[in-house]
């Protein structure tokens, strides 16, 4: 792990060198972009365009439209979680495994969106493809790790995965007019895990990763999760309304009209 040169971004924050290089070849990428007309030149060309890909034999698509992005909360929320998931899994692999790693989730979810969508001229551009793999990746790596979403509702990492893949796959199979490639998000994990599983060399996985056997328990777990939450919720509802009621009777009646289980209740 010293082989790596980091600057921090706060209290035990690290970029590695693998996500430092594709987060600046990215953002150098975007801004040049955002010059006109080169925004729709770049989009034309180097980005996936299936139909064209197939008849100009615009072959190089699949590999460049990773680093094109439709704006800049795009690139961010890719940049974002390719940091925040992806530095441990580079410690973990070494630079060069987490860039074949990278590049094998993207460019495999760019051939399958031209596989799966040949006659289609609507640019898919961004590199979500490759995220969703790495978010994959961590999940099998680290599937007890609690993430905060929005940084408020705790959740651990395998119930993400799930989630996140649950929805690009309903998105998928149902007609969507959101602008957002989910068969290649979709496409993107289904790359990463069979290629984590068959393909990686490194000794890579750790003794509670997940696979498929494992998913309808997990899909259990995960329902049983959300029915505690649920429970907890509506058991602390109800207790702050009873806890109401009594403060309202205490400002009304004072302390000594309390009962003992209302003093008690308070007091708790």
């Amino acid at each position: 792990m010293n082989q790596y040169r980091h600057f921090q971004l706060g209290p035990g924050r690290r970029i590695t060198d693998g996500i430092k290089f594709l987060i600046i070849t990215n953002v150098i990428i975007f801004i040049i972009t955002l010059l006109k007309p080169l925004d729709q030149i770049f989009i034309y060309y180097f980005g996936i365009i299936p139909y064209h890909t197939w008849s100009k034999l615009h072959i190089w698509q699949p590999v460049t439209y990773m680093f094109l992005h439709g704006g800049f909360f795009h690139i961010l929320l890719n940049m974002f979680g390719l940091w925040m998931f992806g530095t441990e899994l580079e410690m973990i692999w070494g630079k060069k495994e987490f860039l074949k790693f990278y590049f094998v989730t993207g460019i495999g979810a760019g051939i399958i969106s031209v596989i799966i969508q040949p006659t289609s001229t609507i640019p898919i551009i961004g590199a979500s493809g490759a995220i969703y793999g790495i978010l994959l990746a961590y999940g099998m790596r680290f599937p007890e790790r609690i993430v905060y979403i929005y940084g408020l509702f705790p959740i651990k990492v395998k119930y993400l995965v799930l989630i996140f893949g649950g929805i690009e796959f309903f998105s998928s199979i149902t007609p969507s007019t959101d602008g957002i490639a989910h068969f290649a998000h979709l496409s993107g994990m289904i790359i990463g895990y069979f290629y984590l599983r068959y393909f990686m060399k490194n000794n890579y996985f750790g003794r509670n990763n997940f696979g498929l056997k494992n998913i309808p328990k997990m899909l259990n777990d995960l329902i049983v999760y959300f029915k505690a939450k649920k429970k907890n919720r509506s058991e602390k509802k109800n207790s702050q309304m009873e806890i109401d009621d009594i403060l309202e009777k205490l400002s009304k009646e004072g302390y000594d009209k309390l009962t003992k289980e209302e003093k008690d209740k308070l007091a708790e």
